[in-house]
């Protein structure tokens, strides 16, 4: 059910208790978070540009080693994974336009879900890393089981890349349970404020990253 509005007094503007001191309106309010979260995922994309161009680099020097140790990655765990982020971004996308209506049921119900998927995500990736920890798939291994020297080098993009990308899915996880929190309480007015458009934006930017890492890491081995 959409939130009424609260009841305007004639002669006299009535401030939002959403809205910030130091603000004009909601929209300036709103503008500005959006234009903070851009830029904090322009650097963040930055970031992880640079990793995937130290890989493609090294792919396109050491193909061979590159695609061998690729072909031991966990195909199956990697793509249900995408599975799940996909389907955590549409319910993430649809928590948003929940908001814009008022249906604050709704956007408890679609948030929960999304950090359910997360959670299955984060518990399958942390299956993985014990499996390739049990196959001696890491850099200082002394049983690494792969020859080539560059597969070494590929498998230390493997842990750095899925492993800062675990950890913005924590931050994301969090940033969703205390807006759930604040949901279930009503600690806010769902179409004057902005945190879950900001909260679904960053989601995105998290699922828009496992798309590149996706193919970088689990699909290039099976090319051949």
């Amino acid at each position: 059910m959409t939130e009424a509005a609260a009841p305007s007094t004639p002669g006299r503007a009535i401030r939002s208790p959403a809205l910030a001191s130091h603000f004009h309106d909601l929209r300036q309010q709103h503008a500005a978070a959006d234009l903070g979260l851009w830029i904090f995922l322009a650097t963040e994309i930055l970031f992880f540009g640079g990793l995937f161009a130290a890989y493609l680099v090294y792919a396109v020097l050491y193909p061979d080693g590159f695609l061998d140790a690729a072909a031991e990655t966990e195909i199956v765990i990697g793509t249900i994974n995408t599975a799940l982020l996909l389907t955590s971004g549409l319910t993430a996308a649809l928590a948003v336009k929940a908001a814009g209506a008022g249906m604050r049921r709704s956007v408890t119900m679609l948030i929960a879900v999304t950090i359910g998927l997360g959670l299955v995500f984060l518990g399958a990736k942390g299956y993985e890393y014990w499996l390739d920890l049990d196959h001696h798939l890491y850099p200082t291994s002394p049983e690494f089981p792969l020859a080539a020297p560059p597969a070494k080098l590929f498998w230390s993009l493997y842990w750095t890349m899925t492993g800062l990308h675990a950890i913005h899915i924590l931050v994301g996880l969090g940033t969703w349970g205390i807006i759930l929190f604040q949901t279930v309480r009503r600690s806010f007015s769902l179409t004057d404020n902005s945190r879950i458009r900001i909260a679904g934006l960053y989601w995105g930017f998290v699922d828009l990253m496992w798309l590149f890492i996706w193919p970088l890491l689990y699909l290039m081995g099976r090319a051949t």
